[in-house]
């Protein structure tokens, strides 16, 4: 029978596969999803990106087990240890803190994206790793995730570091990497799905989707930011929207 130590060992690599297997999956079946949802709303329009496609499932699905190793490690941890700050129990913190936890996380992770991003435009970075993912010209929903190991290394730490730092629900938390895996695919997407009125709106303004980061892909040095344009307008990073 296995020693205490070596059950702890052995049930922490179980987590992190598992987990790897579920970001995989998610992947999988987000970006195939949207991926079909193209060839049915613009067919043709991914005609001849076969092989980039190719390239970004392989990238991707290397990228989904650097995601999954410190993510599986940190729910092994918050479930046999309670090491994070996730919690079950809504009377833990005030209902409102529910929603704000979830604009706290996104605000925090497209704060770290927005500066490692422009820093993985340095020249030497560039070409080395963040290439990588701008090979996706134009990008295609199979195109989330087509990162350099040292790419997805800087993504894979942000939301297991905030559990340690920022109390969070285990449904807030579902609901941030739902919005992560939603947002990532269809800014990719390549051809705008949200209606001009929202795009276009006060909101919308704020908010990055397909014709925002679509512009980054094909003008590199502008438009860095995940989730919201407030660090892009900040820093007069925003060149406004592509039309794809």
């Amino acid at each position: 029978m296995p020693a205490p130590a070596d059950q702890t060992v052995l049930a922490a690599a179980l987590s992190m596969i598992a987990m790897t297997a579920i970001v995989g999956l998610r992947y999988i079946a987000s970006s195939g999803f949207f991926a079909w949802l193209t060839a049915r709303m613009r067919p043709g329009f991914y005609a001849g990106l076969r092989p980039q496609m190719a390239m970004e499932l392989r990238w991707s699905l290397a990228s989904s087990a650097i995601y999954g190793l410190p993510a599986g490690l940190v729910a092994w941890g918050w479930q046999h240890r309670g090491w994070t700050l996730i919690y079950t129990d809504p009377a833990k913190y005030p209902l409102w803190w529910l929603p704000l936890s979830v604009l706290a996380y996104l605000a925090a992770h497209d704060t770290w994206f927005y500066w490692t991003h422009r820093w993985m435009h340095r020249p030497a970075l560039f070409r080395v790793a963040h290439a990588v993912h701008h090979a996706s010209r134009p990008p295609t929903a199979w195109a989330a995730m087509s990162f350099h190991p040292l790419e997805a290394v800087t993504g894979a730490l942000v939301i297991p570091a905030l559990v340690f730092l920022i109390p969070i629900h285990v449904a807030a938390l579902a609901m941030v990497l739902t919005v992560m895996t939603l947002m990532g695919v269809t800014n990719h997407m390549g051809w705008e799905m949200f209606p001009r009125r929202l795009v276009h709106s006060r909101l919308g303004n704020w908010l990055i989707t397909a014709s925002h980061h679509s512009r980054h892909h094909e003008l590199y040095s502008c438009n860095y930011g995940l989730y919201f344009r407030f660090w892009d307008r900040l820093c007069a990073t925003d060149r406004g929207l592509s039309r794809p």
